[in-house]
């Protein structure tokens, strides 16, 4: 008797009969397929479902991102052929090649018959999850071994090499495919940057991920001015203007999806250097809840930006997530009677129903100008991209003691100096204490694999010796970096945010008014309840999502 998907599903006890009766119910009047349904009311996940009908087909299901390739197996299908017939050789067994596809494929006779012809070995197909399959591949053949050999081919052309105007304009020209990769890559790693630097023999790429830098493979010198043209000529940028700094924007479609890429070149003793900053549009849709703010962060942050007027601020340095946490918030409080304008240098996400605006110093459109403006115009919200100056900084506190709710950042090292950071920057105290509501201090710590991080117990000499406070309400798990394919072996995948927020009270006012050190405020505001920022990662350490060395690495005592 041949078994079915919903067989193998009842006999490995993922589903029961009360479900299936359910789904059953549900299908008979729909139409659709009983695994579909049951996907759709989650009885089963999708993993489970392909599992189940590969099985039922008489294939093996395997984890494509938890299984080792034999890179000598891999070799026996190009990157390109692995890509086009979604297929990856993982190993020899006896003479027999296995090979993960995707169920599709696996069922096409003409695809089985052309990768034997290609490998000249007998096949043993099993299957994964297509998209999974897609980014092993990707994985495996990584874009070093192909950059290389489009380094060479690049070198080979001489006209791409010599003429530094759009030099390949022919979509398969080695030049265009070089910098596609370049890119592609970098977005299918997570990557938040890409920095191309000239040096004096070579030119170093590097892809920021998870806020650390990882080294590619650097290109060859003789590649350096068609490759700086290409990029620049992408971006909209003058080729020709080399001495001074240039900013431009450029969106490349990749993986079904369109991203944009906030550029910048900046002329260097041996080159013009490009670093371009990917933009993932997601970003802009986040939720509070998704930021890792503790429930008690959450509380006092939410009870700042709720009130109509006054000024919330997040401070931190650069790359520490301040853009995403201030358009969380706006996408918070953002309604159809609620008037939001937004002043940024520049404009990183946009966001449909809030009006945007872009500064241009060079036509006269500065922070300052641009918030007069703003201000004729009956804002209820104002969103203010970063405090530059004293001038800025003065409009923005005018904004907030006028009925306007205006939220910002500002370069601090933490919530507490955001006080006397205002101050230093010529606003008179009283004015800073009466509009500030809250200000709130952040880094980003990289987030452990949940796949592979690896449970250990510190001795409490460890502990003391870094410091580490156990919090309250909560049995503390530690966790420590391993590494495996889902995380390109470096132990961590995605980021978490770590937060201090201090509200503004008549203490912490009557410091402020005095011109107290900063040292004074924090401890003020630790005894009315603030958490500091290293209090903060200790308490994700203790919850297992990141880990001791992540939260030293990022915040500083």
């Amino acid at each position: 008797m041949t078994m079915t998907a919903i067989d193998v599903l009842r006999s490995r006890r993922i589903v029961d009969d009360q479900a299936l009766s359910h789904a059953r119910e549900e299908a008979e009047s729909s139409g659709e397929s009983l695994l579909n349904v049951l996907v759709r009311q989650r009885a089963v996940t999708r993993k489970e479902a392909v599992a189940a009908t590969v099985a039922a087909a008489g294939l093996d299901f395997i984890e494509v991102l938890d299984v080792t390739v034999d890179p000598e197996v891999a070799s026996l299908l190009t990157g390109d052929q692995a890509r086009r017939y979604n297929a990856l050789p993982v190993r020899l067994e006896g003479n027999t090649l296995l090979i993960i596809t995707d169920p599709a494929n696996a069922s096409e006779f003409q695809i089985r018959e052309d990768l034997q012809a290609i490998t000249r070995h007998p096949l043993r197909i099993a299957c994964s999850l297509k998209e999974e399959v897609a980014q092993r591949i990707n994985q495996v053949y990584r874009s070093d071994t192909e950059l290389g050999q489009l380094v060479e081919d690049v070198l080979e052309d001489e006209n791409v090499v010599d003429i530094e105007a759009p030099v390949a304009s022919a979509s398969d020209a080695p030049l265009v495919k070089y910098v596609n990769i370049l890119l592609s890559q970098a977005i299918s790693d997570g990557a938040s940057d890409i920095h191309v630097e000239p040096h004096e023999d070579y030119i170093r790429v590097r892809y920021r991920i998870d806020g650390v830098l990882k080294e590619m493979q650097p290109a060859p010198k003789e590649l350096q001015s068609a490759l700086i043209s290409r990029l620049k000529i992408m971006s909209d940028m003058d080729i020709a203007e080399r001495r001074i700094p240039q900013d431009g924007r450029l969106s490349v479609r990749t993986e079904g999806k369109t991203v944009d890429l906030r550029v910048a070149c900046l002329p260097t003793v041996w080159g013009e250097k490009i670093v371009m900053r990917i933009l993932d549009n997601s970003a802009a849709a986040m939720a509070l809840s998704q930021l890792g703010f503790s429930d008690y962060n959450l509380s006092a942050w939410r009870s700042a930006y709720e009130k109509p007027y006054g000024m919330v601020i997040v401070s931190g340095p650069t790359g520490s997530g301040k853009s995403t946490t201030l358009y969380a918030t706006l996408n918070a409080i953002a309604r159809p009677e609620v008037n939001i304008v937004t002043v940024e240098d520049p404009v990183e996400y946009r966001i449909p129903g809030i009006n945007q605006v872009q500064m241009n110093t060079k036509a006269g459109l500065t922070f300052a100008s641009a918030l007069r403006s703003i201000l004729r115009g009956d804002p209820d919200v104002i969103l203010i991209g970063e405090i530059r100056d004293g001038e800025t900084a003065k409009i923005a506190i005018e904004s907030a003691l006028t009925g306007h709710l205006v939220l910002t950042t500002l370069h601090t090292n933490d919530a507490p100096g955001v006080v006397t950071r205002l101050t230093e920057m010529g606003v008179e105290p009283f004015l800073v204490t009466s509009a500030l509501e809250c200000a709130t201090g952040q880094r980003l710590a990289r987030r452990l694999c949940m796949h592979c991080r690896k449970a250990v117990q510190p001795t409490v000499s460890e502990l003391a010796a870094v410091g580490f406070e156990y919090p309250e309400g909560i049995e503390a798990t530690f966790f420590e970096a391993e590494g495996c394919t889902r995380c390109a072996f470096t132990g961590f995948r995605g980021r978490i945010g770590l937060h201090e927020v201090m509200l503004m009270s008549d203490e912490i006012a009557r410091l402020a008014t005095e011109r107290a050190s900063t040292d004074a405020i924090r401890e003020a505001a630790i005894a009315q309840g603030m958490r500091t920022l290293r209090q903060d990662g200790w308490s994700k350490v203790a919850q297992g999502m990141t880990s001791i060395n992540e939260v030293l690495r990022v915040v500083a005592s």
